[in-house]
C-alpha cells in the first residue's frame, strides 16, 4: 500500500524484453541504499517487487499484463520515473491510500498554466471515469491529486509547482500517456451498488438509505 506522495524521480537505466518477462533497471541513489530484495516499489503508479538491490540501482521483473495495460512498456533509457516505497503503519498518511494496481491509461487532452500552478485534462475510458469523483482522490503516475473538474469524456487536476518540480508530470504534455487508479472506495462502493442492486432499479435516496450510505 501506498500514499501517491513520491519520494524520488528515479532514472530508467535498462528496459530488457526477455522471453516471460521485462526486466526494468532504476537508478534510485535517495531510496535505493536500504532497499531490499522482496520489497515492493511503487514506479510510475505500478507496485513492483525488487528482484536485485546494488545500493543505487533496482531491478524488477514486469508481467506482459502490466506493460500492456501501462506505459511502463514506453519507457526507454534515461527516462524518470515516480518512485515510492511502501507506506510504514506508523507513518502519516499525507496523500490517500494508493494500492499500485492501475486500472488503466488516460491521454493529457489539455494542460494549461494557471499562474504558478498546471491544470491538465485527462480523456480516458468510460469505465475508470465511472469512479472519478469531483474533488474525489485519482494517481496519476502514482501521484495523489484531487480532482478538480469533470467532464463526460474527460476528467482535471491542478498541480501545484512542487508536483510540478518533483515527479514526472511535470514534463508530460498533451497527448502524453498517464496511467491511472481510481480511488479504492469509489471501486469497492461500485462493486457493491451492482452486487445488491436489482434488475432495472435506480439509484435513489432511499435506496442508499436502505443499504446505509445516508
Amino acid at each position: 500500500m501506498f500514499s501517491g506522495i513520491i519520494e524520488e524521480l528515479g532514472t530508467v537505466k535498462s528496459l530488457d524484453k526477455l522471453r516471460a518477462v521485462t526486466k526494468l533497471q532504476v537508478f534510485a541513489p535517495k531510496i535505493g541504499p536500504g532497499t531490499q530484495v522482496g520489497q515492493s516499489i511503487c514506479v510510475n503508479g505500478i507496485c513492483l517487487t525488487v528482484v536485485e538491490a546494488r545500493e543505487s540501482l533496482l531491478s524488477f521483473e514486469v508481467m506482459p499484463e502490466t506493460t500492456r495495460c501501462s506505459q511502463l512498456g514506453l519507457l526507454k533509457k534515461a527516462d524518470q520515473v515516480n518512485l515510492e516505497r511502501a507506506l510504514r503503519i506508523d507513518a502519516r498518511i499525507d496523500g490517500h491510500f494508493v494500492s499500485g494496481h492501475i486500472d488503466g491509461t488516460g491521454i493529457i487532452v489539455k494542460r494549461q498554466n494557471k499562474g504558478s500552478d498546471c491544470i491538465i485534462a485527462v480523456k480516458s475510458s468510460e469505465q475508470i471515469l465511472r469512479h472519478i469523483a469531483l474533488k474525489g482522490s485519482v494517481a496519476l503516475d502514482g501521484v495523489s491529486l484531487t480532482v478538480s473538474a469533470l467532464e463526460e469524456h474527460s476528467f482535471a487536476v491542478s498541480l501545484i509547482p512542487y508536483t510540478l518540480k518533483n515527479t514526472t508530470l511535470g514534463s508530460k504534455r498533451e497527448a502524453s500517456m498517464v496511467n491511472i487508479e481510481c480511488d479504492i472506495l469509489a471501486k469497492y462502493t461500485d462493486r457493491f451498488l451492482t452486487l445488491n442492486r436489482p434488475p432495472q432499479a435506480q439509484i435513489t435516496p432511499s435506496f442508499l438509505q436502505e443499504h446505509g450510505f445516508i
